[in-house]
């Protein structure tokens, strides 16, 4: 049993690398899991099911491909694709999944996240998730014209960006104390997220037993990562080339 989980792809027009990367991944390494997660920031930006480019129509049917070819797929929402719907999932074969979710993963149980929401200093920033997840915020939003989306979507990244700027390191990532009490709340002792770009391997204590923490890191031309989970194997960070 072979489990794949990868994250924060940021795909759009711009980076045609990355998504050139992305589907050859579909159609190469996923090609022999039993399971691939989507832990959320698949697409830099997602203004609603019902608006299509070429990119977003050439993942699905790679999607789509992969899961009748057997992969199980599972989707979670991130900062940027929070508004991917029942009508993308259908169409790409895959499973809409919560964030947090428990789940199995070899031997053992693990928590998933997007990771946006352990961000807790980032107050600003909190008080937005909490608005777009609304789902009366959502449907207002999505009643909208496309281009009216399209140009929310536009400022929307712009502020974001002018924002982070101003913010401290620390502030952007995730806060230790929520992250222990997240994990307490579940009962696990291991939590796999993307959201941050830091990839790395956290050990530490939690209420006297091992934990881990493992963040998995954005694609860059050239380079991807993912989690790998062979039968009852311990999850594996690695990167790649793409």
């Amino acid at each position: 049993m072979t489990t794949l989980l990868i994250s924060d792809l940021h795909l759009h027009a711009g980076q045609p690398d990355i998504a050139h990367g992305f589907l050859n991944y579909l159609e190469t390494e996923a090609r022999h899991a039993d399971t691939l997660y989507l832990l959320g920031d698949i697409f830099e930006a997602w203004i609603g099911d019902d608006y299509l480019g070429d990119l977003e129509r050439q993942v699905i049917d790679a999607l789509k491909r992969l899961s009748d070819a057997g992969t199980q797929i599972y989707f979670m929402h991130g900062n940027r694709d929070f508004l991917v719907g029942n009508a993308f999932a259908d169409a790409a074969g895959a499973t809409l999944l919560d964030d947090p979710s428990l789940v199995t993963l070899g031997n053992q149980r693990v928590l998933l996240m997007h990771g946006d929401s352990l961000c807790t200093g980032d107050e600003e920033y909190m008080k937005f998730r909490a608005m777009s997840r609304d789902p009366e915020w959502q449907a207002q939003i999505l009643a909208l014209p496309v281009e009216q989306r399209l140009e929310l979507a536009k400022s929307l990244r712009l502020q974001s960006s002018d924002a982070n700027t101003q913010k401290a390191d620390a502030i952007m990532d995730v806060t230790p104390a929520e992250v222990e009490e997240v994990m307490r709340a579940h009962g696990v002792t291991t939590l796999i997220h993307g959201h941050t770009h830091r990839p790395a391997v956290h050990d530490f204590d939690l209420d006297g037993q091992s934990a881990r923490r493992i963040v998995l890191g954005d694609w860059q031309p050239g380079s991807g990562w993912e989690i790998r989970v062979e039968d009852d194997a311990a999850p594996r960070l690695r990167e790649f080339t793409i």
